[in-house]
């Protein structure tokens, strides 16, 4: 058994790290400081740093470019360059990082606690937004992750429903950054219990007319609820579109789906106040705040 131990170990070490690989998760990067071993050749020994292009130069071999490579991957490159050069016929080599500089993940946006955080490995895109305290009421959804190795963008879709945020969640890797943006907000006003605007955070990114009434308290019992108006912002303009609110409520008209930005004016029962034009009423949408606008 021991001699069979001893086998595995040697098979492993003399494979350029192979078996060490497969369990290999951190990505080299710009800044990373690595030592690179050429077996039974301690004269080829290098410690050096990985420029802001991606690339070590090293003695021998020139300069090799490694940034995105798992460490495997990296002495695999270099071997084939000993190799391609005629300096060694069976090159035996290990990298190893000795001190990473991007071993954290930024989270951005619409989180309780912005900033940087350390990680050692990668993470699901789930505990690095716990790590942020987790998202704000007035967060999109639509989360994207930026590969800081390929520059690539990555989106992600946190549902409220718990099995679809678990079916599809994203790796997240030290030196990756996380976007989250503020939802697109719609605005309740006039005879409603807390009027003001309200993020656009329910499952799919959906919120009809009836949701966002309940989500401002409800109309209040001095509201004219067959005189609702929605006010839309159109490139030709404002539009004013009629709502019966009180006969959508009990199930009389079909529930309408609301767009960012749409304001729903529930009038007061003052007869002063039924004449407010849909021009003051969209003027007003500055004053209210947001999320606490609400």
């Amino acid at each position: 058994m021991r001699s069979m131990l001893f086998i595995a170990c040697f098979l492993c070490a003399v494979t350029g790290g192979t078996c060490a690989a497969q369990n290999e998760s951190l990505l080299i990067g710009p800044g990373d400081m690595v030592q690179v071993d050429v077996l039974d050749t301690p004269e080829m020994s290098q410690q050096v740093r990985v420029t802001d292009g991606g690339n070590i130069p090293l003695a021998y071999v020139g300069t090799i470019h490694v940034a995105g490579d798992t460490p495997g991957a990296a002495a695999a490159r270099i071997q084939e360059a000993l190799k391609q050069g005629g300096i060694m016929r069976h090159p035996e080599v290990t990298v190893r990082v000795q001190e990473y500089a991007t071993q954290d993940v930024a989270v951005l946006g619409q989180v309780h606690s912005p900033g940087s955080y350390p990680i050692a490995t990668p993470q699901t895109i789930l505990k690095v937004l716990s790590l942020a305290g987790g998202v704000l009421d007035t967060a999109d959804r639509h989360i994207v992750v930026k590969r800081w190795a390929t520059q690539e963008k990555i989106d992600y879709y946190l549902s409220n429903d718990p099995s679809r945020a678990f079916e599809s969640v994203v790796i997240v890797h030290p030196g990756d950054t996380v976007l989250v943006t503020r939802a697109p907000v719609v605005y309740i006003l006039g005879d409603v219990n807390r009027p003001g605007g309200y993020a656009i955070a329910t499952n799919d990114s959906h919120l009809t007319l009836l949701q966002a009434v309940a989500m401002a308290g409800s109309a209040n019992k001095t509201s004219v609820q067959s005189r609702v108006r929605l006010i839309r912002k159109t490139p030709n303009g404002v539009s004013e579109r009629p709502l019966r609110l009180d006969q959508i409520e009990k199930g009389k008209r079909d529930d309408i789906e609301l767009q960012a930005d749409d304001i729903v004016y529930v009038p007061f029962s003052w007869m002063k106040n039924l004449a407010v034009n849909s021009s003051s009423i969209a003027a007003s949408t500055a004053g209210a705040a947001m999320y606490g606008i609400h």
